[in-house]
């Protein structure tokens, strides 16, 4: 479903999938390609899929709800943009930590950016709270308890470019899948993705800093952690 509406999209199209020849050849392995997230919708933006899905299920085109959400930039650009797309209000919260710009990319795309003193955790305890004081509704790409629906779809979003993927290599069998985790909701969606459009199923390898180690630990405990 993600599929099908986001490739009717005005400016939709596959972003390219690279050949890392000269890579390839020094690690001496058969391919080695690179999904260049760059040129989606001209944003830059690695999530530019995930949030503008969400936004375009949740207001079901109600041209009057204002939705919101916390990020640290990339996240938040796609929500913006997709808020742009259906020109309704946008709010972004952001920790005093993020520079300044990736706050001023989200504001050229209409979005009304909030800074908040402290890091991420207390910009997404700012969104909350605003979001439930001005009935704005939250698109954000993390779950808590009873909020599961919206990081769902947006981890729908993310999971087209799976689809994109298996259409550029022709069916060719992939051994192997690196993916980046910061919440985790990309990387879930990729797998989720891999097991939906794949013929195989490769290893897949997530990458966190070891300072910002969540997913690893909540694998290790069979819950949610948080790593201060």
């Amino acid at each position: 479903e993600a599929y099908l509406t986001i490739s009717k999209w005005d400016g939709y199209c596959s972003t390219p999938l690279l050949k890392l020849n000269k890579l390839s050849k020094e690690l001496n392995l058969n391919k080695i390609y690179y999904k260049d997230e760059s040129k989606r919708f001209s944003l830059k933006s690695f999530k530019a899929l995930g949030g503008a899905y969400a936004v375009d299920k949740v207001t079901k085109g109600n041209k009057d709800i204002t939705v919101s959400t916390a990020t640290a930039g990339n996240h938040g650009r796609s929500v913006a943009w997709g808020a742009k797309r259906l020109g309704i209000k946008c709010k972004i919260f952001i920790s005093e930590y993020v520079s300044d710009a990736r706050g001023k990319a989200m504001q050229d795309l209409g979005a009304d950016v909030v800074k908040v003193k402290g890091n991420y955790e207390n910009s997404l305890i700012e969104c909350i709270k605003q979001s439930a004081e001005n009935s704005w509704q939250i698109v954000q790409d993390v779950a808590w308890k009873d909020y599961i629906l919206v990081p769902t779809l947006t981890m729908a979003g993310y999971s087209v470019m799976m689809k994109e993927i298996v259409d550029q290599i022709d069916n060719e069998e992939i051994t192997h899948i690196y993916l980046q985790a910061g919440v985790g909701g990309m990387a879930g969606a990729m797998v989720a993705g891999a097991a939906r459009y794949l013929n195989n199923i490769p290893k897949m390898i997530v990458i966190e800093p070891d300072s910002a180690a969540c997913v690893m630990e909540s694998i290790k405990t069979g819950k949610i952690e948080k790593v201060n």
